[in-house]
């Protein structure tokens, strides 16, 4: 007759076989998922753009935020982080990547949305570079699951420009 210490080693190693198992589907169905995320940002007021005290350009913007991430959602999603990027370069920098709004969805009922919201973060650039530059819009999202990896993509929104003149 087995111990109780036996038997109990023997069904613990067993559950915990079994949830690796399960773990390593639920990660493989992944593979299956293939998102279509849609997105538009739209620029709508250029509230203030100026220099600082320090010598950098500062610019606000008010931003029409409407995306639909529902599709990045399945049973295995935790969370989708996602931010709004402007992205442009200088002779300095050939990549200059400044986030000015963040979120986190938390469910497929709140992946689907439209708002209006001014820049949660400063859009400054060290120099004076942003008087009349052309910049992208991304947004960005990582997607979190339960198990398994991360995964990250973008929706590169082009043909931004600010003015040739501070307000």
């Amino acid at each position: 007759m087995h111990s109780f210490g036996y038997r109990a080693n023997a069904l613990l190693t067993l559950s915990i076989t079994i949830l690796a198992i399960i773990c390593g589907m639920a990660s493989f169905s992944d593979n299956f998922n293939f998102p279509s995320p849609s997105a538009t940002i739209q620029v709508l007021n250029v509230n203030r753009f100026q220099k600082i005290s320090n010598g950098d350009d500062e610019v606000s913007l008010t931003l029409n935020i409407t995306a639909d991430l529902e599709s990045l959602f399945t049973w295995n999603t935790k969370q989708v982080f996602v931010f709004v990027a402007a992205e442009y370069d200088t002779p300095k920098n050939s990549m200059n990547q400044v986030s000015l709004w963040d979120g986190i969805i938390l469910s497929r009922e709140q992946a689907k949305f439209s708002f209006r919201t001014t820049n949660k973060y400063r859009f400054t650039d060290q120099g004076s570079n942003l008087r009349g530059k052309k910049f992208n819009l991304t947004l960005h999202w990582h997607v979190m699951p339960k198990t398994g990896k991360m995964s990250a993509d973008k929706i590169v929104m082009t043909g931004y420009t600010l003015p040739q003149e501070f307000r």
